[in-house]
């Protein structure tokens, strides 16, 4: 803290005065909100608790799982971050494997339909488990969910958080994405949920998770084919499955979930960051990662016609309207 110096200077004009009260009013009441703590909901399936790595259950005891199933996952490390910030959140989960967001909506709304402060939604990872790639379930019940929350706390931020490309997805022949790069899944995906936020009044941003996924393959820090072998000094983004996320690639997640809700520069947790640690990762990876996550929330996001040209492109454009578009955008039904 700095000390008070006594002054015989001139006072200042009473307009600046005043706007001197006025901030320091808002950052009293700032400070009063984090003391009491803002609640934060994810809703997810394997790609939020972390299936196939050590992050699954780890601090499961500092979230809280609305299934009762002791996870910890992509929650736990938000939690863990915050913590070591200064940030109280109370943060809790309600997760399902192998689901998208409309099970959530039409199995377990009475579970979700609290007064939440923020909220992370994460659908299905390849959009439609159905038809890999269209976007029109993640549209229609992203905008169900985020009115929902919208009904009991009219200053709910929701934001939708869009996931990375799959390997297995990608490489074999049997996958949606098979003849593409590795980078194209998640941009097709990020589109997705871009047109969703595009589309819906009450979501409010896209959490860039798998293009950061993306920056660090194509920046040589993380291997891009994991069926060829892993190149020496890269890490494996994916579990033994390549599908889900590894050590790596839920850290990863969770930083870029961590600067995007909070508006921190990830950097900031520095390389002996405590969790990093605990699960194995060294502090030179702890701070690449953190780099990383950094520059993908600083780069700019490509307008929303740019995703729906892209969609419309693919013969994927959502046709389904129930509700207005956004501000500013024409209403189609």
């Amino acid at each position: 803290m700095h000390s008070t110096v006594m002054s015989t200077a001139p006072r200042r004009p009473l307009h600046k005065r005043l706007l001197s009260s006025l901030l320091m009013g808002a950052s009293m009441a700032l400070s009063a909100s984090i003391a009491h703590g803002e609640t934060i909901l994810f809703v997810g399936n394997s790609f939020t608790f972390g299936e196939g790595s050590a992050v699954k259950y780890w601090n499961a005891g500092t979230v809280t799982d609305l299934n009762q199933q002791g996870i910890g996952g992509i929650p736990a490390l938000f939690k863990a971050f915050t913590v070591q910030a200064g940030l109280n959140y109370d943060v809790s989960l309600e997760t399902a494997p192998g689901q998208g967001l409309d099970y959530h909506y039409n199995n377990k709304l009475s579970v979700l339909d609290k007064p939440w402060d923020k909220v992370v939604l994460q659908s299905y990872s390849t959009l439609d488990a159905s038809k890999p790639g269209n976007p029109a379930k993640l549209v229609q019940y992203a905008g169900l969910l985020a009115d929902a929350f919208k009904a009991k706390n009219s200053q709910v931020d929701v934001q939708l958080m869009a996931t990375w490309s799959r390997a297995d997805q990608t490489y074999p022949s049997s996958g949606a994405w098979y003849g593409k790069d590795i980078y194209q899944m998640a941009l097709d995906v990020n589109a997705g949920y871009q047109l969703a936020d595009a589309t819906w009044a009450n979501i409010s941003g896209v959490i860039p998770v798998g293009l950061a996924w993306n920056r660090a393959m194509s920046q040589g820090f993380a291997d891009i084919n994991p069926y060829d072998g892993i190149d020496p000094g890269k890490v494996k983004l994916w579990a033994n499955d390549n599908y889900h996320a590894s050590i790596y690639g839920s850290y990863l997640e969770a930083l870029t979930v961590f600067g995007h809700i909070t508006g921190l520069d990830p950097r900031s947790l520095g390389a002996n960051e405590t969790s990093a640690a605990q699960l194995g990762l060294t502090s030179a990876q702890a701070s690449a990662l953190q780099q990383l996550a950094f520059e993908q929330l600083a780069a700019p996001v490509p307008e929303p016609s740019t995703y729906a040209m892209l969609l419309t492109g693919a013969g994927l454009l959502v046709m389904w309207r129930r509700r207005p578009l956004k501000a500013g955008r024409a209403r189609s039904d």
